[in-house]
């Protein structure tokens, strides 16, 4: 595979990953429903097709943003 491809894929790996633990955390913080109704209802609270569709699209995004700033400096 083209070491680009594979480069791509870690970084917006990693910008979902951020992402999604972003959410979780959001679930156990200020008014999150999460401390009263558990970690597995807040997992499958944030774990959704439309939350999945923003992530793809923001760490898309994120990688254009980041190889253009790594081309341009």
């Amino acid at each position: 595979m083209n070491k680009n491809i594979i480069r791509a894929i870690i970084e917006m790996g990693f910008i979902i990953f951020l992402f999604y633990t972003n959410l979780l955390m959001s679930e156990f913080t200020g008014l999150g429903m999460g401390k009263q109704n558990g970690l597995m209802w807040a997992i499958f609270n944030i774990f959704t097709w439309s939350n999945f569709i923003i992530a793809i699209v923001a760490s898309f995004i994120g990688y254009i943003l980041f190889e253009f700033l790594r081309k341009k400096f």
